[in-house]
């Protein structure tokens, strides 16, 4: 009887959506922080991330954290997306607005992913890995394939942009 395998891809293919469903939205929320809000093409990240993982699960669900390595393969993918040359086209429309919690301030939230848009696309990583993801130094630079050291540089770099884009306007927006 061939059962065995049936059950067996069952089991993983029902282990897979389990885990798709469990960590979707925050893949999200990390591509949408990775594209400075561009929820499309956040959308499309996770689509190719989830696709990825599915395709070689059977290896994955040995890995010890699926959840982390979810996260280094998002990561890769919006690298490599910042890599082709369409990635740097814009539309010039004006973008719908977005639903969010009432707690939440539009504005601070605004600057913040405009200052955030405004780093390279390794800063952007960086900072969100970093200080989103509140990952280690080590995976930080494992996630994007460089040295402890170059992640180190990048987070003060990157961190000294921010600052000087937000200036002023980020200690009025965080008063609010």
């Amino acid at each position: 009887m061939r059962t065995g395998r049936t059950g067996e891809r069952s089991s993983r293919e029902d282990d897979f959506k389990e885990f798709a469903v469990g960590r979707t939205h925050h893949l999200f929320r990390s591509a949408c922080l990775l594209t400075s809000g561009d929820t499309h093409l956040a959308e499309d990240l996770v689509q190719e991330t989830l696709g990825r993982m599915y395709a070689r699960w059977g290896r994955i669900a040995r890995i010890d954290n699926p959840a982390g390595y979810a996260q280094t393969v998002l990561v890769r993918a919006f690298l490599t997306h910042q890599r082709r040359r369409s990635a740097t086209e814009r539309p010039l429309g004006v973008l719908p607005d977005a639903v969010g919690d009432a707690a939440d301030d539009p504005a601070l939230r605004v600057a913040l992913l405009d200052a955030l848009g405004r780093l390279t696309a390794k800063d952007r990583a960086v900072v969100v890995l970093r200080y989103w993801e509140d990952r280690s130094i080590e995976e930080t630079a494992d996630a994007m394939n460089s040295s402890s050291a170059a992640v180190r540089t990048r987070s003060v770099r990157a961190l000294a942009k921010l600052r000087q884009e937000l200036g002023g306007r980020f200690t009025e927006l965080a008063d609010h």
